[in-house]
């Protein structure tokens, strides 16, 4: 009998996946393990295999479209049988298009509008509506043929400017020349800025998942914050020798200070087991191993690939690590086990020239550091003035996880093996 091929669950967030591209086509044979499919979730693109052997019947699911998980994209067929012509994959419940709930009357079950607010979540943002009334400066340009001058045309087409929507300034509102320069620079003709219309971009499975996720972990998880200032003097010294000494063959490396912050961060995690944890609905859970998620801006939004058993790794480890990771994160060939889990996050937006951020926490983690740039600053040391490499940097904790002197106790200790790099050497 025929085989329904449904949107499988490729990660535990995804509740919907966009097909990216089918690898197989109708009538064409298939065996267990072939990819038939490649389909975009909440965190990679990933593969779609076939779990049985036969033949593609017919291709339901369309590339670019978002389709539920446990819906049929496709049926199989063993073999030589012959599937009815009228046969329909068994397609899961509907969702209705307005949200109601049952309300109870006298003993009678009815059926009513979900709240107002409820409502608003669902239904798409409202498209602007525009002002019948409102006076309009037209062109002859727009009212069928373009009224413009033959070297306004020309240039046109040379710097690609779309003369619909420039006003002439010539005689009876004719497009020059002068007004095809002007809107090449963001002005239309007239010195009126030249209007563009809106574009709408469709959301990814990606964002969706951020957007989720991000809106229940500020609503939903109790921050607070701690902010302190590290002297990187000692650490970019460091830094700077240990990439000297980078061998010249296959073994080369060049460490990145983002390398030693997730060091840094590891081991202070590893001195304080207590903030390694994450809030749970019966307990706290503390984790046994320090795995770093380390956020990486990717197309459409980021990721967090983790370098796992950070604590137990040596810079260079970590250095080759995180290069594998996010190159792969950029390329949409993660595994579900190098982004999902973790006990702890860090993002540094420095080498944007940020200088100081605080992050959302990545839920169920108890806390996430934010870094930014490293900067010249006068300093006072010792009662004398001197000018040192400062990096601002600021701990976004779930209170409920972690109190204000645990939160402490761990900021301190990440500033420490910051300022004294050789400590993560040993």
């Amino acid at each position: 009998m025929p085989i329904d091929v449904l949107m499988p669950q490729l990660s535990p967030t995804m509740t919907e996946g966009r097909l990216a591209g089918w690898l197989k086509k109708e009538g064409e044979e298939v065996q267990t393990g072939d990819v038939i499919a490649e389909v975009e979730t909440d965190k990679a693109t990933m593969e779609i295999e076939a779990t049985t052997d036969g033949i593609l019947h017919s291709i339901i699911g369309k590339v670019g479209e978002d389709i539920q998980v446990g819906t049929p994209i496709a049926v199989l067929a063993e073999e030589g049988e012959k599937v009815a012509k009228d046969y329909k994959p068994k397609m899961p419940k509907a969702h209705k298009e307005k949200v109601i709930m049952e309300v109870e009357d006298e003993g009678e079950t009815k059926v009513a509008p979900a709240p107002a607010q409820v409502q608003a979540m669902l239904n798409p943002l409202p498209q602007p509506v525009a002002n019948k009334n409102a006076p309009v400066k037209k062109s002859p340009a727009h009212d069928g043929e373009i009224f413009a001058s033959p070297v306004a045309k020309r240039l046109a087409k040379e710097l690609g400017v779309n003369l619909v929507n420039i006003v002439g300034s010539g005689p009876k509102g004719r497009i020059v020349e002068k007004d095809v320069r002007q809107a090449s620079t963001g002005f239309g003709g007239g010195g009126e800025p030249t209007r563009y219309a809106d574009e709408e971009i469709r959301h990814t499975p990606m964002r969706k998942s951020i957007a989720a996720r991000l809106t229940t972990a500020k609503q939903f998880v109790p921050h607070f914050y701690l902010t302190s200032s590290v002297n990187m003097d000692a650490l970019l010294n460091a830094r700077a020798q240990l990439n000297a000494v980078s061998p010249k063959d296959e073994s080369a490396y060049k460490i990145s200070v983002n390398d030693m912050i997730i060091k840094a961060c590891a081991m202070a995690l590893k001195k304080n087991p207590d903030a390694n944890a994450a809030w749970g609905e019966e307990a706290v859970v503390r984790y046994g191993n320090v795995d770093i998620s380390v956020a990486v801006s990717i197309e459409g939004g980021l990721i967090t690939p983790i370098i796992q058993n950070a604590d137990q790794k040596n810079v260079i480890q970590i250095s080759h690590e995180m290069k594998s990771l996010a190159k792969q994160a950029r390329s949409g060939k993660l595994l579900p086990e190098q982004y999902e889990g973790g006990s702890f996050s860090l993002s540094n937006l420095g080498m944007y020239g940020v200088k100081e951020f605080k992050a959302i926490i990545n839920p169920p983690q108890g806390a996430i550091l934010a870094v930014g740039g490293a900067e010249e600053r006068v300093i006072v040391e010792n009662g004398e003035m001197g000018i040192a490499s400062i990096m601002d940097m600021s701990l976004s904790v779930d209170h409920r996880v972690i109190d204000g002197a645990l939160g402490a106790e761990l900021i301190r200790d990440i500033k420490f093996y910051l300022e004294n790099p050789v400590t993560m050497m040993l």
